[in-house]
């Protein structure tokens, strides 16, 4: 009914388009004359004529004006001129057009209009509700949904969804896209969950000379050859995927009905635990920005706490030094704090939250150690002890952390307070003396010793002996007491996550464990908090690390969005050409090969000179 509709506007001017050539370059010069006018009385029903006639011509200078808007819209996004005049009209019908006239998409260079017409919408709406609402008024929903049905590409889809994103994002338009729900998350979700393999299959993997020439100029203009096309083709994935994900935000926040529509696909979900923005773009929370909302509904909660994926993915962020980390801790609590969701995720999330119970603040959030303990405690019975295994272990270690110790060291006289304290540092020497002789596991148990004896209140002491700690158990090959230990070392710096060699002691274990995404934001921030402390010291230039360079090289190579589709590709292609040469080896040419055997009178040859059994 939609395209109908536009169909119907399109036919309607279709005298419109009956102009000689020579009117039409010069109409299209006019464009930007009047564009310069500066009388205002002048240049406005100039432009707005314009705009007016711009989607029923049929000649070249289309683009052009394009990419001007292109500009202007980018880099003045908040002014309402051009809007008002019809532009953001003007942008709908082009792509309506493109859609429905498949010969004139094909003429000229048109094929570069749906991209432009749908990145000036969603440039236009990013920041001004008002600016949305023509937007709305003028007709955008449809053919960016056209769009985001993939009725041309993914690079379509790319700008498409930016728009609907921004429309979605205002209470005065919202209704307007809501119209579309269902529709418009079931798409959004095929395409946060497809759109990297569509990029890699349909570019990335292909040879540059079969690419579609106009998705090279949108993603390089021109400048740089393969390579420079593979990085911008990464990053406009990432940004198909992270936008796909914050229309789904916009539609979780505003609509918590939609929560079960986003829950009952449990694929959706272990995927989800999966998408990050990647460092091309990190200012986007991407799947963990959707988790959080879906965190605050029942049916959300219910959703990720019957997911493993999802809660081991959160537990790995919330001991992580991502930007995120934060909302990897909120979803956490979330899920603890509710009694039906409590039991499902104790299991998995009490280890990971009591190596957190240390924290001082976390992003905006004050006392957050305080808040995880009060969350953890809040139904514990240290007589009875109702959790088993390792999460009933890590809460009695709370308890017995947060509650007990303080209450014996308040009560404690100075005096026994100072002998603790010395004898602490003595264990911690003598750890350290059977570190270096190589003795580790002794080492791990005076460092356990001091630990005990330290009182809590020793916050820097008590960093430096779970960093030891943490190292001991690196070359005794057990990353994940490792990745605890450096945890709660971290949690005990300030600020949190800056202690240079916890955090690089937990990249090693996380790379021992394979997961690259934490190994590397873990070398990352190791690299930031050693050059921040050589500020103040008298050095002209500070070295990267050669150790700590091989290590982000190699997890970014890891954790790159195509790293495990290309891996994936590879082997695809080596069985293909095994295959392919098994059969071109078979003497038949169509079965598989034959094991050929030797005779066995040439065996008894063989063995009756000694070389039967040299050869086995």
């Amino acid at each position: 009914m939609e395209n109908t509709t536009w169909n119907k506007k399109l036919n309607k001017h279709k005298s419109k388009t009956v102009r000689m050539d020579e009117q039409q370059e010069e109409s299209g010069c006019c464009f930007f004359c009047a564009i310069k006018e500066p009388d205002l009385r002048l240049r406005q029903p100039a432009v707005a004529s314009f705009f007016d006639e711009m989607p029923y011509r049929a000649d070249e200078s289309g683009v052009l004006v394009l990419s001007a808007l292109w500009n202007i819209a980018m880099t003045r996004p908040d002014d309402p001129e051009l809007p008002s005049l019809g532009a953001l009209r003007c942008m709908s019908l082009l792509i309506a057009r493109a859609i429905a006239e498949p010969a004139w998409l094909l003429r000229h260079q048109n094929i570069y209009v749906p991209y432009y017409a749908a990145h000036v919408l969603g440039s236009y709406t990013i920041h001004l509700p008002e600016l949305a609402e023509l937007a709305i008024v003028a007709g955008a929903v449809p053919p960016l949904l056209d769009l985001l049905r993939g009725s041309l590409t993914w690079v379509e889809q790319r700008v498409a969804v930016r728009a609907l994103g921004h429309l979605a994002s205002y209470d005065s338009t919202f209704p307007a896209v809501a119209q579309h729900a269902e529709e418009v998350v079931a798409l959004a979700m095929r395409v946060a969950s497809t759109c990297l393999d569509t990029v890699y299959t349909e570019f990335v993997a292909v040879t540059p000379s079969e690419r579609e020439q106009y998705h090279r100029d949108l993603l390089t203009r021109g400048l740089g050859g393969a390579d420079m096309e593979d990085r911008r083709a990464e990053e406009w994935a990432s940004q198909l995927q992270c936008w796909s994900l914050y229309l789904l935000c916009c539609f979780a926040y505003r609509d918590k009905s939609i929560h079960h529509l986003l829950c009952r696909d449990v694929g959706f979900l272990k995927d989800l635990c999966r998408m990050w923005g990647g460092l091309v773009n990190s200012d986007s929370p991407a799947g963990v920005g959707l988790v959080r909302i879906l965190c605050r509904s029942e049916a959300g909660r219910e959703a990720m706490a019957g997911c493993r994926e999802v809660v081991e993915s959160l537990c790995n962020l919330s001991r992580s030094s991502d930007d995120w980390q934060y909302m990897g801790v909120d979803c956490l609590l979330l899920l603890v704090d509710d009694h039906k969701t409590r039991q499902m995720v104790m299991e998995i999330a009490a280890p990971c939250l009591v190596d957190l119970a240390e924290l001082q603040s976390l992003s905006a959030r004050e006392r957050i150690g305080d808040t995880i303990t009060k969350a953890l405690l809040l139904d514990f019975d240290h007589g009875a002890g109702a959790l088993g295994g390792e999460a009933g272990t890590a809460v009695k270690f709370l308890w017995e952390l947060k509650v007990e110790r303080k209450r014996r060291e308040h009560r404690m006289s100075n005096k026994e307070a100072t002998e603790r304290t010395a004898l602490a540092a003595l264990k911690k020497r003598h750890g350290n003396e059977k570190f270096w002789s190589g003795n580790v596991e002794e080492a791990t148990i005076r460092y356990t010793e001091a630990l005990e004896l330290c009182p809590v209140k020793m916050r820097k002491e008590r960093l430096v002996l779970y960093s030891n700690r943490a190292q001991c158990h690196l070359l005794m090959q057990d990353p994940d007491a490792a990745i605890s230990d450096a945890t709660r070392a971290l949690a005990l710096a300030r600020p949190a996550n800056g202690h240079a060699k916890s955090l690089w002691r937990r990249s090693q274990a996380y790379d021992m464990k394979g997961m690259a995404k934490e190994s590397l934001m873990d070398s990352i921030m190791f690299v930031n908090v050693l050059m921040d402390s050589e500020k103040g010291k008298e050095r002209k230039h500070t070295k990267l690390p050669y150790y700590a360079a091989r290590m982000i090289n190699k997890q970014m190579t890891a954790t790159g969005l195509f790293a495990g589709l290309a891996s994936w590709d590879k082997r695809r292609k080596e069985d293909h050409d095994k295959k392919k040469n098994a059969v071109a080896s078979s003497p038949s040419g169509c079965s598989l090969p034959t094991i050929e055997e030797e005779p066995w009178f040439c065996r008894r040859e063989c063995k009756g000179k000694g070389e039967w059994s040299e050869r086995r």
